[in-house]
């Protein structure tokens, strides 16, 4: 059973499959540009003292989000069954 939660609600060291990007415009251009599209693996690596950006690591490479941004994109966290 699938749990699809806010990038910006996940914790740091979770992992989970990007389900969807709700943005719109520039937005949805800017965050697919980075990778962030359906299917991809991402894990939150990290957080600044304020909680935002949050740091995302996605094949391999570190990125920044802003939680403006975290907000659009939808994760599945319920990860792979026992």
């Amino acid at each position: 059973m699938s749990q699809i939660i806010s990038l910006r609600k996940m914790d740091v060291g979770q992992q989970g499959k990007i389900a969807a990007v709700e943005a719109c415009g520039e937005m949805n251009r800017r965050i697919r540009d980075m990778g962030l599209i359906p299917g991809a693996t991402v894990s939150v690596v990290g957080r600044a003292p304020l909680k935002d950006p949050v740091a995302l690591r996605l094949s391999g490479v570190t990125i920044s989000l802003r939680n403006s941004e975290a907000d659009h994109i939808k994760v599945d966290i319920s990860g792979p069954a026992h």
